[in-house]
């Protein structure tokens, strides 16, 4: 079977990063809070008493508008059942209407929100959003001459919120398909093209003043709670970030290449890398009575493998894409956790990041089969050693509990998401050690975290308190806690353990090689025979 950094090199026919789905919020800053709502009602509404039955005629006008519309166009409306697919539905619309640059059907839902609940104190409402509610969402299913398909859904109680869903390799391909360009799709992703690098330049050209003119330019199309003269005096909705998703796609020459990258990938990763969990689905629920066998290889035709690893509310994942494609890709849920808001304008740092961190997968997936060192670079790692800086580096012993403890820990695939902290490094070397942080105290933490640090394993960015590993410290930890987990104590427990353990044939012939050994050190060192 090929090694992982073959199956990249010489058999992937396409590689693509793109954005994938993005689900952004429509919100008005300044019907955040009960005293903007008020002063909407009283100022902007002409309303002198802000009571819950003007909010309802609001809702009123705005459902009146979405029925003339649908009425007026003949466009489908459809209400959603609360177990529907509603992608399986829009799917089966759009297959039936082929609009184009118009919306296609317009759904309602019954969904919670937090919206406004009004009630009279002391002689005056009072408004708060302290618990979610079921309320209409009406959803425009739209198809977009520029991002193709896409939904706006519209809340149709107070503040009125908005969420635009698109999918940034859907734009890819109306943007190939205006410039002439042939490709061949996969579901939402590419298996081919005749321009690899028009195609990835064009991915790279998607930004946030294209997203928002697309979601002005339907602001104009659609009915909406609040009226022009609202919005033009400053009550519109602006953009930011809700669930944002950066992939990269590599297209395997033949599906059985991709199935051996990714039986490598969980073979290899399982016990060294350790994801968050890995997934085998396979296309049919597989019961007691399904015929066939599901032992002889972890990956077989019909099973979708996956791999995930979480960091607070950001998922990195990597699963097989329709039996063709590699499909790595990172999710971010809250742009805080990055410490950035989810301000629109911050889709392309945030583009960047997914990017890096995508790539750091990829990389340390290549060491996992690469992770060989030279005599001098693994001498350099269990001796001490003096910097070009003058600085004294301890040793790294192979063998010593809390080396390996702290190399293993290194391995973790969560490190590649953003680093790790002092606190969070020694938490798990405490745990592969078996102690309290009591008793692997901070001060140890810092000591073998400097040991590290000068030894290159790992680094830390000026003004922060945060550590990322290497790729030379990737080698290094890779390849020592591979040789710790699976040469070194299973020999020792082999040849310690109990000759009942092992075949007859095989615990004989050992046991003349340990009287070989025996032989050669009497007759090399003679006084430990004496003795």
């Amino acid at each position: 079977m090929a090694t992982i950094p073959e199956l990249l090199k010489e058999h992937v026919t396409l590689e693509v990063e793109c954005l994938d789905r993005l689900y952004l919020n429509g919100y008005i800053g300044t019907l955040a809070t009960s005293g903007g709502l008020v002063t909407f009602m009283r100022e902007q509404l002409g309303k002198p008493f802000p009571s819950p039955v003007v909010l309802g005629q609001v809702t009123e006008k705005f459902r009146d508008a979405v029925k003339t519309m649908v009425e007026r166009d003949r466009i489908p409306l459809y209400q959603f059942n609360h177990k529907e697919r509603k992608d399986d539905i829009a799917n089966d619309f759009r297959r039936k209407r082929g609009i184009r640059d118009g919306v296609v059907f317009v759904g309602v839902a019954q969904e919670k929100a937090q919206t406004f609940q009004g009630k009279k104190v002391d002689g005056r409402f009072e408004y708060t959003r302290d618990k979610a509610v079921y309320v209409n969402h009406y959803y425009f299913y739209i198809d977009d001459a520029d991002f193709g398909p896409l939904f706006l859904k519209v809340c149709s109680y107070a503040p009125w919120a908005i969420k635009l869903c698109l999918n940034g390799h859907e734009w890819a391909k109306r943007q190939l398909e205006k410039k002439g360009i042939v490709y061949e799709a996969l579901d939402n992703g590419f298996l081919s093209c005749t321009e690899r690098e028009r195609l990835q330049q064009i991915c790279d050209s998607l930004g946030s003043q294209d997203i928002d003119r697309l979601f002005r330019k339907w602001l104009e199309r659609i009915p909406l709670p609040l009226r022009p003269e609202d919005r033009q005096a400053g009550y519109d909705w602006t953009l930011s970030i809700w669930q944002m998703e950066v992939s990269l796609t590599q297209i395997f020459d033949r599906p059985l290449r991709g199935r051996e990258f990714f039986e490598e990938i969980i073979r290899d990763n399982l016990d060294l890398g350790r994801p968050d969990r890995v997934q085998l689905i396979f296309d049919r629920v597989v019961t007691k009575k399904t015929p066939g066998e599901f032992r002889t290889r972890v990956i077989q035709n019909g099973v979708h493998p996956s791999l995930h690893i979480s960091y607070k509310n950001f998922d990195l994942k990597q699963y097989f894409k329709e039996g063709r494609g590699c499909r790595t890709e990172g999710t971010f849920r809250n742009p805080k956790d990055f410490d950035v808001n989810k301000g629109l304008d911050n889709l392309p740092y945030l583009q960047k990041i997914g990017r890096e961190i995508n790539r750091r997968l990829l990389e340390v997936e290549r060491v996992s089969h690469n992770s060989g060192l030279s005599g001098d670079s693994i001498q350099r790692v269990v001796q001490p050693t003096v910097t070009d800086d003058g600085e004294k580096a301890p040793a790294l012993k192979f063998g010593q509990p809390r080396v390996m403890a702290l190399l293993l820990a290194l391995t973790l695939f969560q490190h590649l998401i953003d680093g790790f902290h002092n606190r969070d490094l020694r938490a798990l070397v405490a745990d592969l050690l078996g102690v309290t942080q009591k008793e692997y105290t901070a001060s140890q933490m810092t000591y073998d975290l400097r040991r590290l640090r000068l030894k290159g394993l790992i680094f830390r960015p000026p003004k922060t308190h945060r550590y990322f590993v290497t790729p030379y410290g990737w080698k290094v930890a890779r390849l020592f806690s591979r040789l710790d987990a699976r040469v070194f104590r299973p020999a020792v427990a082999m040849f310690t353990g109990n000759d009942a353990v092992l075949p007859f044939p095989l615990r004989a012939s050992l046991d003349r090689v340990d009287a070989q050994l025996d032989q050669l050190i009497y007759e090399a060192f003679p006084q430990a025979k004496a003795s």
